[in-house]
């Protein structure tokens, strides 16, 4: 039974409760005017019987909400896996400074995986930077791709970004062209990095 049949029935059920002991009620004033106590009865009975089906009301609803919420948590905690595996393929291929079919044939099943999870804007930079790494995949090496390839996933990092922490791209302290900069200027101190 759906949750908005269940509280239907409680509401149902409260309201003939209520009628059905109003009516009793109005009956047990006239023929128990001289017995005050039955009639004290009667109202504490209507009253349990009412919290009781208000409080199942409730806590039916609460158990809804504790559902969804932690329905959020797992969709949540499956985008981000998602996420991070894509972005360590793509750190495995740069690493390499190579790009294969077979990597390129990697990045293209990804798609199906963010097509359950990702948000539209992700997918669509998702399509504009498998078609610049199909265009750099021709000559197999990154070598002299490096910042295309580095411009691209900035942009898609960020859209992943707006859809993990459910921003909203309007709504934003940093414009993307700050934050790209931010990244831009992280990537490029990591490889100025001198190993000791």
């Amino acid at each position: 039974m759906s949750i908005i049949t269940k509280q239907f029935s409680y509401l149902i059920l409260t309201f003939l409760t209520l009628a059905s002991g109003y009516a009793y009620l109005r009956y047990a004033y006239k023929v128990t005017d001289s017995t005050p106590f039955t009639q004290e009865i009667v109202l504490i009975v209507l009253g349990t019987i009412s919290t009781v089906f208000i409080t199942a009301l409730l806590l039916n609803k609460q158990t809804a909400v504790e559902i969804e919420k932690e329905q959020n948590i797992k969709f949540l905690d499956l985008k981000t896996q998602t996420y991070e595996r894509l972005l360590d393929l793509i750190e495995n291929m740069v690493s390499e400074n190579t790009i294969s079919e077979v990597d390129v044939t990697k990045l293209q099943f990804v798609t199906h995986r963010l097509a359950i999870f990702a948000s539209p804007a992700v997918l669509n930079e998702y399509t504009n930077f498998l078609e610049l790494v199909s265009k750099i995949s021709k000559d197999g090496t990154l070598s002299n791709d490096t910042e295309a390839v580095s411009k691209a996933l900035g942009k898609l990092t960020i859209l992943i970004r707006f859809d993990l922490l459910g921003e909203n791209k309007n709504q934003k302290i940093y414009t993307i062209e700050q934050i790209q900069k931010m990244i831009r200027k992280n990537s490029d101190s990591s490889t100025h990095i001198n190993v000791v």
